[in-house]
């Protein structure tokens, strides 16, 4: 006899199943628990699916992201479309990251199935990798990127917090970058943004995105002049921390207003770099964190600079002295012959003082090593193959990198630039 041909069976209904299993969830009952050992293992299993679940969901946006699942139903974002079904806009915005970033994952996945790490950790895992492969010149490679994976999967089972992983990510990026010749995201200024508006009820709203020098030198001078202040009769301050910043931020701009010479106002800001003395970690600021070589350079040049080296308990071993770099009156001798910034031309109240020899290096504070550059010169002077020098006329030259020249023409100071034929006879 023939054998019996089997019926094909349809594959069971992705939304019949998670509805039975919310079914399942609404049938629980928890008040039975009557050890705290049930508990225990009842809440251990709960967490676990929590995750678990978690990550399911994110697989799901993904696949109506790319679907276009929100533009057929109102021609709207997935982000938009998630919030409308129920989650908070930062976990919207969260899950939808996850899911998007999974499939450049090579072994996440596996983790994230068995609930293994909650919904922030796989956020930080995935947004680490991909933060990583934005500061390497050129990305990351398959087997590069599966490193990076590895050491942040790491990171989270040894029980790293999120943040702990981010953190661990930034300092794999500027390695990358380092190598590579990139720039960390925290040291680039050419994705700061900065706004104020106005708001509906007449107040302003500031919201900003800054590197990690403007940043810690914003932060550094608010909380430099927050003061509590007691009560008249003895009692503690009544502000909170976020008033009493913003109380010492109307101070700094205060401050900026009534400087009677803001032309050789030097934006010095007092900045303690701290040492790791017996391990290759990188220097960090006291706000935020990891620097590279390139930007600790860079803050060597104009800043008062604390160096702090702490031994492996985090202990400070030694105090290097406070130094301020280009005092008053070099200061004005620079602004007087280099007019602005000699890269670019900005205005010279934009300028800081760059020691051409780096003070890091040797270089001594003096006219003939000091020239003007606005911030973002500066930055790029201290990160790219743009060099200067000081010419025999005593005045600063700049050698073009040989991507853009690759003679490596010497050109003059932007004002000396611009001078006209008049101005150079009459010098």
């Amino acid at each position: 006899m023939p054998e019996p041909v089997a019926t094909p069976t349809a594959p069971p209904n992705t939304t019949s199943a998670v509805s039975a299993l919310l079914s399942a969830v609404y049938d629980l009952d928890l008040g039975r628990i009557t050890s705290g050992r049930e508990a225990f293992e009842t809440t251990k299993v709960m967490i676990t699916a929590v995750s678990a679940l978690c990550y399911q969901l994110a697989v799901c946006a993904a696949h109506m992201d790319r679907l276009g699942v929100a533009k057929q139903r109102d021609n709207g974002k997935t982000k938009a479309l998630l919030i409308t079904m129920g989650l908070a806009p930062s976990v919207a915005e969260r899950t939808l990251r996850i899911g998007l970033g999974m499939p450049r994952m090579q072994l996440l996945a596996g983790y994230a199935e068995d609930g293994v790490l909650p919904a922030e950790h796989l956020d930080a895992i995935v947004s680490g990798v991909a933060h990583v492969a934005r500061r390497a010149l050129d990305g990351l490679c398959d087997e590069e990127r599966r490193e990076v994976e590895v050491e942040l999967i790491a990171q989270a089972m040894s029980g790293a917090t999120p943040k702990q992983i981010s953190t661990k990510a930034r300092e794999l990026g500027n390695t990358f970058a380092a190598e590579t010749g990139g720039l960390p995201a925290a040291e680039d200024r050419s994705i700061n943004e900065f706004s104020v508006t106005e708001t509906s009820d007449g107040r302003i709203a500031v919201r900003g995105d800054l590197d990690i020098v403007t940043g810690t030198r914003l932060q550094t001078a608010i909380e430099s002049l927050v003061d509590p202040r007691p009560q008249p009769d003895g009692s503690k301050d009544a502000r909170t921390p976020g008033q009493q910043r913003a109380d010492a931020l109307n101070l700094v701009l205060e401050a900026a207003a009534n400087n009677p010479t803001p032309f050789v106002a030097a934006p010095h800001t007092d900045l303690n770099v701290t040492v790791s003395a017996n391990t290759p970690a990188p220097a960090t600021l006291q706000w935020t964190s990891a620097l590279t070589q390139a930007t600790a350079e860079l803050l060597a040049c104009d800043s008062k600079v604390t160096e702090i080296v702490l031994d492996g308990e985090g202990v400070p071993l030694k105090m290097g002295e406070k130094k301020r770099r280009f005092p008053h009156h070099l200061r004005k001798a620079i602004l007087i012959r280099d007019t602005c910034c000699v890269k670019c031309g900005a205005p010279s109240w934009m300028g800081e003082c760059h020691h051409i020899a780096y003070w890091s290096h040797g270089g001594p504070t003096d006219l003939d090593n000091g020239c003007l550059l606005c911030a973002s010169c500066h930055a790029q002077i201290h990160a790219s193959d743009w060099e200067i020098v000081m010419g025999v006329d005593r005045h600063p030259w700049l050698i073009p990198p040989t991507t853009i020249d690759p003679a490596r023409k010497p050109l003059p100071a932007y004002n000396r630039r611009t001078m006209t034929l008049d101005d150079r006879v009459a010098a």
